[in-house]
C-alpha cells in the first residue's frame, strides 16, 4: 500500500491513509465479476457519461461545484437502472424497478441518462433529444428495448423527483467581510458565486455539516504564518521558486475541464469493466464526490476566510509579526470566487479518488489525462498520488493554503468513509 501524502514538509494526512488501507479487502475478485466478452469499447454507461460531459460542460459550461451535482444525479439514476435488471446484486440508490433481466440494458442507461439530462437542461432538450434518438435507433425494435426504456424512466423520475428543491441555484453570493481574516471578493473578477452549495442537499450524507472541522488557524498562530509565507513565495504569479513542472501541476489542476472525467472512463475500459461493474463505480464515485463537494462549501460558509491573495495584500492588518503585507502581490491562477478553507478541489479529488481506491481493492493502478489549459498530460503511480499533487498544486497555484488544502482532504475522505460503508454494497 502506497503511502499517501508526503507534502514538502514531511505532512501526512493520516486521515486519507485509513480510508485507502481499509478499502484494499473490499473489492477482492472484481475482474472476475466481468460479463464475458463484453465490448467496453460499446459500454453503454461510458458512453452517455461522454454524452452527459457534453451537456454539463462543454454546453452548459457549469462549474466544478455545480457539474458535482449534475454528474450525481445522471449517474445515480443509471446505477438503479442497471442494478435493477442485473438482479439488484447491489443495494439499490433510490429504488429498483421490478426487472426479469432480459430488458435491455443499453435503452435503459441512455433513457435514465437522456431524461435526467433533459430535466436539468431544458433549453438543450432539442440536441438531446436527437441524440437519444440516433441511440434507440440503432437498438433492436423489440420488447427488451420497450421494457429497458421502462426501466431507466422510472429510475430517472424517482431522481428527478429527489432532487426537486434540493437548494440548488439559490442564493449564489457569500457574506462579505471587513474584519481581519474575514472573506472578501478577489481581484481581477472581485466575483462572489455558488454560495448555495454550502446548503444544498446531500445525496448521501445526513447533514453537510457532519465533519465540521475546528476551522482555519488563528491569524495570530506560527501554523498560520507558515502558510502565508508559503504560498506567498512559491504561489506568486512570478514566483522564482515555483518549478515548471509545479507551474504546469497548479494549471492542470486547475482546468474546469476536470481530468477527473477522463480518468474515471479510463480506468472503467482499461480494467474492463462490465456495464453493471461501470455503473456501480462512476455512480460510488460522482455522489461521493458531490457530498463531499457540498461538505467542504458547507465549511466555507462557517468559517468564510480571506483568500491568500487578500490576507498577503492585508498582511498588516492581521496582527501576526511573522507576516508581511505586499500590496502588489497576485497569485498564479485567477483566485475561484468562495472562501478559502476548505479547499474544494481537494475535497472532490480526495473523494474521487479514495473511492476508486475503495472500489478497486488497490492504490497502486496507474492512469493519465490530458489538460488543454497546461497543454500538458499528467501520470500518476496510483489514487494517493493525485491526491498528494492536488494538495501541492492549490499551493503552487497561489489560491489556497496548505491548511485549507489538507483540511479539505480530510473531509473528503470522511465523506468517502460513511458513502462506502452504508452505499452501494453487495446484497448477497
Amino acid at each position: 500500500m502506497a503511502r499517501w501524502v508526503r507534502a514538502r514538509r514531511g505532512v501526512v494526512c493520516t486521515a486519507v491513509v485509513g480510508v485507502l488501507a481499509a478499502a484494499l479487502p473490499v473489492a477482492a475478485g472484481l475482474p472476475a465479476a466481468r460479463a464475458a466478452g463484453e465490448n467496453t469499447s460499446t459500454n453503454a454507461v461510458i458512453i452517455w457519461d461522454r454524452n452527459a460531459q457534453t451537456a454539463i460542460w462543454d454546453v452548459a459550461g457549469q462549474q466544478p461545484q455545480v457539474q458535482a451535482r449534475s454528474f450525481a444525479m445522471v449517474h445515480g439514476a443509471v446505477y438503479d437502472a442497471v442494478n435493477a435488471i442485473a438482479g439488484r446484486p447491489y443495494q439499490p440508490y433510490l429504488l429498483a424497478p421490478r426487472a426479469s433481466g432480459r430488458e435491455s440494458t443499453d435503452a435503459a442507461v441512455a433513457t435514465a441518462a437522456f431524461q435526467v439530462l433533459s430535466s436539468l437542461f431544458p433549453a438543450q432538450r432539442p440536441r438531446l433529444q436527437t441524440q437519444y434518438d440516433e441511440w434507440m435507433a440503432n437498438l433492436p425494435d423489440d420488447a427488451a428495448k420497450r421494457s429497458g426504456t421502462a426501466v431507466g424512466g422510472q429510475t430517472a423520475a424517482a431522481m428527478i423527483s429527489a432532487r426537486q428543491n434540493d437548494g440548488a441555484f439559490g442564493n449564489p453570493t457569500w457574506p462579505v467581510g471587513t474584519q481581519p481574516g474575514q472573506w472578501r471578493p478577489t481581484p481581477p473578477t472581485f466575483a462572489s458565486d455558488t454560495a448555495w452549495v454550502a446548503n444544498l442537499k446531500p445525496f448521501l450524507i445526513p447533514s453537510a455539516s457532519m465533519f465540521r472541522s475546528a476551522g482555519p488557524p488563528a491569524l495570530t498562530s506560527e501554523r498560520y504564518a507558515r502558510d502565508l509565507n508559503e504560498v506567498k513565495t512559491i504561489g506568486a504569479v512570478n514566483s522564482t521558486t515555483r518549478t515548471l513542472d509545479q507551474t504546469q501541476a497548479a494549471i492542470w489542476w486547475h482546468d474546469r475541464h476536470l481530468g477527473e472525467w477522463e480518468i474515471k472512463r479510463q480506468l472503467a475500459t482499461g480494467r474492463r469493466l462490465s456495464t453493471l461493474q461501470t455503473a456501480r463505480m462512476f455512480a460510488m464515485v460522482d455522489l461521493t464526490e458531490a457530498d463531499a463537494t457540498i461538505a467542504c462549501f458547507n465549511e466555507k460558509a462557517a468559517w468564510t476566510s480571506w483568500r491568500p491573495v487578500t490576507a498577503i495584500q492585508l498582511a498588516d492588518t492581521d496582527g501576526n509579526p511573522a507576516t508581511t503585507a505586499d500590496p502588489t502581490w497576485a497569485p498564479l491562477l485567477v483566485t475561484p470566487p468562495h472562501p478559502d478553507f476548505t479547499s474544494g478541489h481537494t475535497c472532490f479529488t480526495t473523494a474521487s479518488m479514495s473511492t476508486l481506491a475503495f472500489f478497486f481493492g488497490r492504490d497502486d493502478i496507474p492512469f493519465s489525462a490530458y489538460s488543454a489549459d497546461s497543454g500538458t498530460t499528467r501520470y500518476f503511480r496510483g489514487f494517493s498520488h493525485a491526491i498528494a499533487e492536488v494538495i501541492e498544486a492549490r499551493v503552487w497555484g497561489g489560491i489556497h493554503t496548505r491548511s485549507a488544502d489538507t483540511e479539505g482532504a480530510k473531509t473528503g475522505a470522511k465523506v468517502t468513509a460513511y458513502a462506502t460503508r452504508n452505499y452501494f454494497r453487495p446484497r448477497r
